[in-house]
């Protein structure tokens, strides 16, 4: 097996470690059967995402880690990279995972790391993602389950809200703005940035509208 990275059209060409969504989200359920509202309509479950040459590599990436070689590869991996996001799909699952994501954190320094997680839920977790947001070039943000904008200060570092203005002119928040660049972050780096508490981002996809209804039904 080899390292499996992914790339995005939202990011610029920046790229992405990922697993299969949902089931490598713990922290999407909400109760037997039952996902947050935030992943109902995961993204990462639509479109091109559905795809086998897609499926494929996360599916890799979910043995592929437990290699004893694998810090070393990633390390390798991102020698030219300036900014690198963790799962674009899936999650940290696991503690044994996060210690190795963590340990490619610290040996590249270089690398201005972004990881969205909902594994925060877990206690098991809390102590080594103090680690990582001790660490200069890492931006750890606890997702929110909320699809109406509803998240708790100090906690969460991201949050879905029903559209753009939902958020306007609140203080320590910074709205992502991809939705005026056609879908793409065109030089933003917002989600990097540790000093931002807040990135809100307006919904967006039918299967998204859908979940916003019935919630505000």
């Amino acid at each position: 097996m080899a390292v499996r990275i992914s790339v995005t059209s939202k990011l610029d060409g920046i790229r992405s470690w990922s697993l299969q969504a949902i089931e490598t989200c713990p922290g999407s359920i909400e109760s037997p059967g039952v996902l947050v509202d935030a992943c109902k309509g995961c993204y990462a479950t639509t479109g091109n995402y559905r795809y086998p040459n897609v499926i494929a590599p996360r599916a890799e990436n979910k043995a592929d880690w437990q290699r004893l070689e694998w810090a070393d590869d990633m390390v390798r991996e991102l020698e030219t990279d300036r900014y690198f996001r963790w799962l674009d799909s899936g999650d940290l699952y696991s503690l044994a995972l996060a210690e190795k994501v963590y340990e490619v954190m610290v040996r590249t320094p270089w690398c201005m790391h972004w990881l969205p997680t909902r594994m925060h839920k877990f206690p098991k977790f809390r102590e080594i993602f103090d680690r990582m947001k001790a660490l200069p070039n890492v931006s750890v943000r606890f997702s929110a389950d909320s699809v109406i904008g509803e998240y708790i200060p100090g906690l969460h570092g991201s949050v879905i809200g029903p559209a753009a203005d939902t958020y306007k002119e609140q203080p320590g928040i910074a709205l992502c703005r991809a939705y005026e660049h056609e879908g793409k972050c065109s030089g933003c780096r917002n989600c990097w940035d540790k000093s931002i508490p807040l990135i809100a981002y307006p919904a967006h996809g039918k299967k998204m509208a859908k979940v916003i209804m019935i919630k505000q039904a």
